[in-house]
């Protein structure tokens, strides 16, 4: 890797950020704070009292600064109109604000857009009435992601998150020595296992997705959730917006997912093959986080952030966590609850 590259942000100074809200005729009040994001750079800006513009009487707004080079400017505008989309039918996600009818600006050389200031706090995913009210919201999303397809926006794969991870670990040196050969081995036995899978699961649909919903980006406020940061919006099947609210043993998977089903099927069709995916898209996404980090490692804030990477201990456990993904994923699928 390229130790001379510059640091993504190293020109974002907080002058750059206020001057980026006000470019778009808005009137900053000079506080700003720095919210919790490692892939693109947040920050919660305040306003004068009257300087919201056309927000009316706003007095705090989300600033969003995209990190450079990752998503062109077709894919990000694709995402900014599911989103609106979504959200003009009163399902409840977080927009992005348009100003004269865009809603991706530049200033000074980076990319950003502006959202409402919205609050709340982590859903709790083992209420059976919030995993079905998560469900009802997600089967509503689905609904409309299912009408037509994203032209611009990537598709969740095995390609893109199995083999590109991969190789890109190998290639770049990020493995001690002594495990290379071990990760290597157990990396290739999880791809076959993911290919497997999908094979299985036969011609699953690939819907316009949130692509990354966690409990994090799940608001939870007295009326309900509302689902935050779209930037990891793909095609992909279904229950890659399912699996991640479900955790613990075979038994709790089940009953969670039966809950998840109870909501989502007032709203969206659920194809039960998909379910043979769920141990294949969890092992596609550790492939792809350990890569992610390792393409991010030149960015001084991720070696801050996770100081436990690229240590002995670290390759080893990622060893072992694959091995058993293999065996995860040869087990039968959860059955339909």
């Amino acid at each position: 890797m390229d130790s001379s590259a510059s640091p993504p942000y190293a020109g974002l100074t907080p002058e750059v950020v206020l001057g980026a809200v006000e470019s778009l005729g808005l009137l900053a009040d000079g506080h700003q704070f720095a919210l919790n994001s490692y892939e693109n750079r947040v920050y919660q800006v305040g306003l004068e009292e009257g300087g919201g513009g056309s927000l009316g009487e706003a007095r705090f707004l989300v600033a969003k600064f995209y990190r450079p080079d990752r998503w062109t400017d077709d894919q990000i505008r694709e995402e900014h109109t599911f989103s609106r989309e979504l959200a003009e039918r009163e399902i409840p996600v977080v927009a992005p604000l348009a100003f004269d009818s865009e809603t991706l600006h530049r200033h000074e050389g980076f990319r950003f857009t502006l959202f409402p200031r919205r609050g709340g706090r982590a859903p709790e995913l083992e209420d059976p009435e919030t995993l079905e009210w998560l469900g009802r919201f997600l089967g509503r999303i689905h609904a409309v992601g299912a009408v037509h397809p994203f032209r611009h926006r990537p598709s969740l794969d095995i390609a893109s998150f199995g083999v590109e991870s991969r190789d890109f670990l190998l290639a770049n040196d990020f493995l001690p020595p002594d495990l290379r050969d071990a990760w290597a081995g157990a990396a290739e036995l999880a791809i076959t296992g993911a290919e497997a899978a999908f094979k299985s699961a036969g011609g699953v649909a690939r819907i316009r997705l949130h692509g990354d919903c966690h409990a994090g980006n799940v608001l939870w406020t007295p009326q309900g959730p509302h689902f935050v940061d779209f930037d990891d919006a793909r095609s992909g099947p279904a229950i890659q917006d399912l699996w991640m609210l479900l955790s613990g043993d075979r038994a709790s998977m089940t009953a969670q997912l039966g809950h998840v089903l109870r909501g989502y099927r007032d709203f969206a069709d659920f194809d039960p093959r998909e379910l043979r995916l769920i141990e294949a898209l969890r092992t596609l996404r550790l492939l792809h986080y350990s890569a992610w980090i390792a393409r991010r490692w030149q960015d001084p804030a991720f070696p801050l952030a996770f100081p436990w990477f690229n240590t002995q201990r670290y390759w080893q456990d990622r060893v072992l966590e694959l091995r058993e993904q293999v065996a995860a994923m040869q087990e039968e699928p959860l059955g339909m609850p």
